[in-house]
């Protein structure tokens, strides 16, 4: 199971895809989604004995490694990547199959009930080596030949080249981040769904209103300076006193970056959902006999208290405990052994202060949980709204009995290169083992969305 070179795997997208595909075939998601990544393990725990500067170079090198030549993405049909994630996929019926935006949330939504998920977003690394990180006006035309080219090939998506300095830093030396969004379902996914989805079926429009500042380059080009992770638009674009200090730890005297004017908004680069594609799942669903619903959400975080409370109802009626958190960060996420250690899932988006701050406030709200067991996405520098290791052992502390990071050694985050492959080794740590349910059926979700709505204002479902 391993998708094409041409797509990132370290992606939201495509790690999620694994996860869910590996969880409906019953098995564990591997370190990295594929079992070779297993042997990088001992190279990891080698690295993490280096200094920072160190750690941050191999980083660097190990993530850009995925990017691809810009004469390789230019002549990319993208419709051979969808045919290799359908492939992922089991072929049995599915009474409801998902298609839309990213959220490891939403992994655990269709692990609950046993449906497969198809993105519409989709991250292909392009190889950068002459962009400065620090320099987003030059990113601006640095790939426009290339752009053009994929996008001719490829009619029915929209480009989001998207620079982020911040959260990015280490990658972007090395990569430029080409998103593609899908604005029909192509082929590859219409027959999936036709070969898999149970007759009059549900299909399920997944689709975060996230939005972005972002300049036009060209027709079905857009670029995007900034992404969710810490900062939010007008701090990218307008200055802030942590971007001050963040730059001057890279020996940079300036207040903010200079980047592109933006001339309107987009759909979030990695989250966000085009709405031009739920026009065609419509006319799809109408001329198959399928159900189109519709799930919507500000940010891609919003469906983690849902999904969580879901959980804990569906354990207590199971006649599990109830009392046990796993906070997954990012792609560090694991649907197989959640269920097999009878834990609750929250998923966090990055280790960020936004995503704490919403924990904090699910942790408020909710029975308090006897064991809280976290991850931490290291992404191999100190990034601009980054929470702080203290920050996370405070909510940690709100365990009843314990507390415990899974995965991430403290003095090490965020350039901790073997929470990658430990995370899963702390999951089973966790003693309890459980049975893989039978899934939930879908109206038995929608009974629980009904009956708790009132507690989620940032989520909704229609149709």
């Amino acid at each position: 199971m391993k998708l094409p070179r041409e797509v990132a795997s370290f992606d939201s997208a495509s790690a999620m895809v694994m996860a869910t595909a590996r969880f409906l075939r019953d098995r564990a998601t591997p370190p990295l989604g594929t079992p070779a990544g297993r042997l990088l393990r001992p190279l990891a725990v080698a690295a993490n004995r280096l200094p920072v500067g160190a750690r941050e170079t191999i980083y660097s090198l190990a993530s850009g490694a995925e990017a691809r030549p810009a004469a390789r993405l230019a002549t990319l049909d993208i419709e051979d990547v969808a045919a290799s994630i359908v492939g992922l996929y089991p072929r049995r019926r599915y009474p409801a199959v998902v298609v839309g935006s990213s959220s490891g949330a939403l992994v655990h939504l269709c692990a609950a009930l046993g449906i497969a998920w198809l993105p519409q977003t989709l991250l292909l690394p392009l190889r950068q080596r002459h962009v400065p990180t620090d320099d987003p006006m030059r990113a601006l035309h640095a790939f426009d030949a290339t752009a053009r080219a994929l996008l001719t090939r490829n009619p029915h998506f929209v480009l989001h080249h998207m620079h982020d300095p911040s959260q990015d830093r280490l990658t972007s030396r090395r990569m430029a981040y080409f998103r593609v969004k899908r604005t029909r379902l192509g082929p590859a996914y219409e027959r999936f769904l036709t070969d898999t989805l149970e007759t009059g079926g549900v299909l399920l429009l997944a689709e975060c209103t996230r939005r972005w500042p972002t300049t036009r380059v060209g027709e079905r080009h857009v670029f995007q300076f900034g992404a969710v992770g810490g900062l939010e638009p007008s701090q990218y674009h307008q200055g802030d006193p942590r971007i001050a200090a963040f730059l001057r730890r890279y020996g940079i005297e300036r207040a903010r970056w200079e980047a592109p004017r933006p001339d309107g908004d987009s759909p979030e680069a990695e989250w966000g959902f085009d709405p031009a594609l739920r026009e065609d799942v419509v006319a799809f669903a109408r001329r198959h006999g399928y159900q189109v619903r519709r799930l919507t959400f500000d940010d891609p975080e919003d469906l983690s208290p849902l999904v969580a409370d879901l959980y804990r109802w569906w354990n207590r009626r199971r006649g599990l405990p109830t009392n046990r958190l796993l906070v997954d960060s990012f792609i560090l996420l694991e649907p197989w052994w959640t269920l097999r250690t009878g834990c609750v899932p929250y998923w966090s988006t990055f280790p960020v202060q936004s995503s704490a701050d919403a924990l904090a406030h699910y942790l408020h709200q909710s029975d308090a949980y006897d064991f809280i067991h976290l991850m931490l996405f290291c992404h191999g520098a100190e990034s601009a709204g980054l929470a702080t290791v203290d920050q996370w052992q405070a909510l940690l502390q709100q365990a009843r009995v314990a507390g415990s990071f899974a995965g991430v050694e403290p003095g090490r985050y965020p350039s901790d290169l073997a929470t990658f492959f430990r995370y899963q080794s702390a999951l089973r740590a966790i003693p309890a083992r459980h049975p893989i349910p039978e899934p939930l059926p879908l109206r038995e979700f929608d009974g629980f969305f009904a009956q708790h709505r009132h507690r989620y204002p940032a989520v909704d479902m229609e149709g």
